[in-house]
C-alpha cells in the first residue's frame, strides 16, 4: 500500500505564499506521475497542476497558472505545490495524487490520494 501525505497547509492572507509538500511513502506501482487536485466545499475535486517523476513535465489549470508551481525530488519521493499571490477564491482542501497516467486530469487515473490538506486564503 502506498501512503502519501501531504503538509505545509494553513492560513494566509491575500497576496502571500505558501508551500506544500506531499511525500509517497514508496513509489506507487507503474507510477508516472504525481498531481495536486483541490476541493472547494460542496464541490467536485478539481485538477490543480501535474508533474511527471521521470522528466519533471508539468500542467497547469488556468486558474493558477503563472501564480503556482509544481515540482518533484524523485529521490525524496516528494512533490511540491509553491502558491504565490494567493487569492480567496484558493480556499480549499488540497490533495496530492498519484497516477499510472502521463499528466492527467482526470480523477479516475488517479489510485493514491492524500488524506487533503485545508488552504484558506484570507482577504
Amino acid at each position: 500500500q502506498v501512503q502519501l501525505t501531504e503538509s505545509g497547509g494553513g492560513l494566509v492572507q491575500a497576496g502571500e505564499s505558501m508551500n506544500l509538500s506531499c511525500t509517497a511513502s514508496r513509489r506507487a506501482p507503474k507510477s508516472v506521475g504525481m498531481a495536486w487536485f483541490r476541493q472547494f466545499p460542496g464541490k467536485d475535486r478539481e485538477f490543480v497542476a501535474g508533474v511527471t517523476w521521470r522528466d519533471g513535465a508539468t500542467d497547469y489549470a488556468e486558474s493558477v497558472k503563472g501564480r503556482f508551481t509544481v515540482s518533484r525530488d524523485s529521490a525524496k519521493l516528494t512533490m511540491y505545490l509553491q502558491m504565490n499571490s494567493l487569492k480567496p477564491e484558493d480556499t480549499a482542501t488540497y490533495y496530492c495524487a498519484s497516477s499510472w497516467a502521463r499528466l492527467t486530469r482526470v480523477l479516475g487515473a488517479y489510485d493514491y490520494w492524500g488524506q487533503g490538506t485545508p488552504v484558506t486564503v484570507s482577504s
